[in-house]
């Protein structure tokens, strides 16, 4: 079996865990969303402010909010 360059670029590229940050909704219940956001301002976009539901950028390798 022989690896591609393709596959050996992909396993080479690597980023700081520190710096992968997802975006979220908090609904007004306490509860995220049920889907994730590419972008912060495409989280802004689909949350609803006025319902009590802010945008939240968490860290995955802790687990916390940022």
């Amino acid at each position: 079996m022989s690896v591609t360059t393709t596959t050996l670029a992909a396993i080479t590229v690597w980023t700081d865990p520190r710096e992968e940050i997802e975006y979220n909704v908090l609904r007004a219940n306490g509860r995220l969303a049920g889907r994730r956001f590419a972008s912060r301002a495409e989280a802004e976009a689909w949350a609803r402010p006025e319902e009590g539901e802010q945008v939240v950028e968490m860290n995955a390798v802790c687990d916390c909010t940022m």
